[in-house]
């Protein structure tokens, strides 16, 4: 191929005479790195049936890595029903859906998912959507508007796209301080008593790992005549008895209007969805844009998507070990005086408080002990809140859990960071 030399200065299309529209974008990222929260994406790839274990291709060449801080919570990427279920779908259906639910998209695999979803949460109906943030996003919104003068109570902690799906319903908001059922009772109270009223809320939290009352919220949404909406993404496939969520193991789900979920954390795959009455559902499908004008997830997707959630309605295996993994991993950390955030899930939040060494911890652990972990800054945190989130799954064996608290104290120690004192050993 010749190369083509030009004295001339290469002329970008977006930057037009007294204009650089470039360096409104530049400023924009410096504003990031220096409130040192710019963020930086790891190259990593996983290898089926080696899970947690990954390759790093890092600037100097390839190197093997251990995953501390997947959301696929259980391992089902690599679970070998649901890679036959998409390969095998795949080669039978081909790829791509071919366009949106309504025009061609409507496929027999997703249809059968979401009769599977319905089944999970004991509702009527379930709507699939390309991700949980869209199903979030486009379903509080277009639920509050189908239900004139509606107010939604929202949590204070609530998921970004939640937080999206409240401000687009252009209604009436009111937040209740995070788990407040006082608060929660106090603005419901208030309120007009035939007026339509929404409660939407986490049942577990993913940053902090702590779980709502919703027995207590449904009590209110049921003394009030409100509606509940809860979003079970961190839960589904890992907890109650046939991976139901929070809502299943606590007994409440026939008191909850609109299940939440997604399938690309314990199912492995990828799309989120609602569950709920057959009226709710198909009101939804019939008026949410982020529905109707979006192409479908392809039938292998939902294919191996089905096949984890009929594994995982089956097998407590997964569960059982989760759980188990994710106790000794605190012990361990707590033992070896790291600040480990209480949680009763779950979630593994270490604290930092930080964003400049939440960043040089995670640099470090990766660089010297191999040890992948992204630090959570704001706006994911509030700001004095950075952490190092852990994930550990059913496949983090006690060895790497011993090289997990052996590497982060070198790096608490490296960075200065407060370690806690040994619990009532030094009294």
């Amino acid at each position: 191929m010749p190369h083509h030399h030009s004295s001339k200065p290469m002329i970008y299309p977006n930057n037009r005479p007294g204009i650089h529209y470039d360096d409104y974008f530049a400023i924009a990222l410096e504003r990031l790195h220096g409130e040192r929260r710019y963020r930086v994406f790891a190259d990593l790839e996983r290898i089926a049936g080696r899970f947690p274990h990954a390759v790093w291709h890092s600037p100097e060449g390839p190197k093997n890595v251990v995953i501390w801080c997947s959301n696929d919570y259980l391992g089902m990427g690599q679970n070998p029903k649901v890679i036959g279920a998409m390969v095998e779908t795949a080669t039978r259906m081909g790829t791509g859906a071919g366009g949106t639910r309504n025009i061609a998209g409507n496929n027999h695999p997703l249809v059968e998912l979401e009769r599977e979803l319905a089944d999970l949460h004991r509702k009527e109906a379930a709507l699939v959507f390309t991700s949980g943030y869209v199903s979030n996003q486009t379903g509080i919104a277009t639920l509050a508007k189908l239900m004139p003068n509606c107010v939604i109570l929202s949590d204070a902690r609530n998921h970004n796209s939640m937080i999206e799906g409240v401000r687009q319903a252009h209604c009436e908001k009111q937040i209740f301080r995070h788990n407040d059922v006082a608060h929660l009772e106090q603005l419901l109270a208030a309120a007009e008593p035939g007026r339509p009223k929404l409660i939407v809320f986490e049942s577990l939290y993913s940053m902090d790992g702590d779980v709502a009352p919703i027995g207590d919220f449904c009590d209110l949404a049921e003394r009030y005549g409100a509606m509940t909406y809860v979003d079970e993404v961190h839960a589904v496939g890992m907890y109650g008895a046939r991976g139901g969520g929070i809502t299943e193991r606590d007994g409440v789900v026939d008191r909850i209007d609109v299940v939440e979920g997604t399938l690309a954390k314990a199912f492995g795959c990828l799309g989120g969805y609602i569950a709920g009455s057959a009226a709710l559902i198909d009101a939804v499908r019939s008026y949410a844009p982020g529905f109707i004008f979006t192409t479908a997830l392809p039938p292998a997707v939902c294919a191996a998507a089905t096949a984890a959630i009929r594994h995982l309605k089956s097998s407590n295996w997964e569960r059982e070990q989760h759980q188990d993994r994710a106790a000794r991993t605190k012990a361990v950390l707590s033992a070896a005086a790291l600040p480990v955030m209480e949680s009763p899930t779950h979630i593994v939040p270490v604290y930092v408080g930080d964003p400049e060494l939440c960043k040089q911890a995670s640099d470090l652990l990766l660089a010297e002990h191999g040890i992948y972990i992204q630090p959570i800054n704001y706006p994911t945190v509030p700001k004095g809140a950075e952490r190092l989130r852990i994930t550990p799954s059913p496949y983090h064996d006690d060895r790497l859990i011993d090289a997990l608290a052996e590497a982060l104290v070198d790096v608490w120690q490296r960075l200065d960071l407060p370690l806690k004192r040994r619990a009532l050993a030094a009294e």
